[in-house]
C-alpha cells in the first residue's frame, strides 16, 4: 500500500513547514510520506531547532528546500499544506495531479522579539498550534 504524499509549505521552509513536517512524521508518520519547502528558502531558524529537539527531534542538520525545485522534479502529492500567512500561500505554485490545497495559517517565529527565552516560549506555542492542527486533521483521515 503506497502512502499519501504530504508537502508543507511556507516562506522560508525554515520554521512552520518544518514543524509540521517533522510534527506529522512523529504523529503519523507510517501512514504519510512527508516534505516540507519554502517559496524562498531561507535558513533554519535555531529557536524551531530547539523547541523541536524538546520532542525527540533533531533538525540540526538539515537544509531548506525550494518549492519549485520539487516542482521541477515532477513530484505529486496528495496534499499541499500552506503554514504560512494567506497572501504568501498564493504564491505557491500549483502541483500537477490530484493534490488537495489546504491552507492552516501560523505565527512565523522569525517575527517573534525578545529574549531568547521568550523567543522559545513563543514558539512552543505555534509548534503546539500545529500539533493539535495536525491531529484534527488525522483524526479525519481514513486508515485503509
Amino acid at each position: 500500500m503506497s502512502k499519501d504524499k504530504v508537502l508543507f509549505v511556507c516562506i522560508h521552509n525554515s520554521a512552520r513547514s518544518q514543524m509540521a513536517e517533522e510534527l506529522l512524521r512523529k504523529l503519523a508518520g507510517d501512514r504519510f510520506e512527508v516534505e516540507s519547502a519554502g517559496i524562498e528558502p531561507g535558513k533554519l531558524n535555531p529557536v524551531v531547532v530547539e523547541v523541536l529537539k524538546e520532542e525527540g527531534i533533531d533538525i540540526s542538520g538539515k537544509k531548506t528546500q525550494a518549492v519549485m525545485d520539487l516542482l521541477k522534479q515532477g513530484k505529486l502529492y496528495s496534499y499541499v499544506i500552506t503554514v504560512c500567512d494567506e497572501t504568501s500561500a498564493e504564491r505557491c505554485p500549483i502541483f500537477p495531479g490530484i493534490a488537495k490545497r489546504l491552507h492552516w495559517g501560523f505565527t512565523d517565529p522569525s517575527k517573534f522579539e525578545g529574549t531568547w527565552e521568550e523567543k522559545i516560549a513563543k514558539t512552543r506555542a505555534v509548534r503546539e498550534e500545529i500539533r493539535r492542527k495536525i491531529e484534527g486533521w488525522l483524526s479525519l483521515q481514513k486508515v485503509d
